[in-house]
């Protein structure tokens, strides 16, 4: 197996865990938040999903599928154009609210489907390219990869575990 197919698989599991998560919830479930402080489920879909749309975008000198597509617009939230949801405050989590799921879950297939374009081109001496020189030391697109993995993997399973607070409350 390629490294390419095992980036391809993981990135895989997170759509696979985008749609178990949001399947069947409406907004106020959506929008719910177990705790003072804590996220939302759209928060943090939309969220993992701005991330990987941000870093994917950068790291292959793509267009951000947010801005290309219109989910920018159709989102319609008070937030900046390039906002990821990176370092918000709680009244920023608020702002993120959806009408339903399915804009949530077209938003990460439309990414999801950038992604794997990009996966699916690589060659193993792609993954040693610097993409980010701000780091020391700096990264690697290989780096770069695996890292937005973990974070979208850690977000979906924060998701679900809300998900899961939520019916049994």
């Amino acid at each position: 197996m390629h490294a390419k197919d095992i980036l391809i698989d993981g990135y895989s599991r997170i759509q696979e865990e985008v749609h178990a998560t949001v399947e069947g919830l409406g907004p106020d479930d959506l929008h719910a938040r177990p705790g003072p402080g804590a996220n939302s489920i759209a928060w943090l879909v939309w969220h993992l999903t701005r991330v990987q749309d941000d870093h994917i975008a950068d790291a292959f000198g793509l267009d951000q599928v947010w801005l290309t597509q219109d989910f920018q617009k159709t989102f319609g939230l008070d937030l900046p154009r390039h906002d990821t949801g990176y370092g918000h405050t709680s009244a920023k989590v608020d702002k993120v609210r959806v009408d339903s799921g399915e804009l949530l879950t077209g938003y990460y297939d439309a990414v999801h489907a950038q992604t794997l374009g990009a996966l699916r081109e690589l060659a193993a001496k792609d993954l040693e390219r610097v993409v980010d020189e701000r780091w020391d030391p700096p990264v690697t697109l290989g780096v770069r990869l695996v890292s937005v993995l973990s974070d979208d993997l850690q977000h979906i399973g924060q998701a679900a575990y809300v998900r899961g607070l939520l019916q049994t409350a």
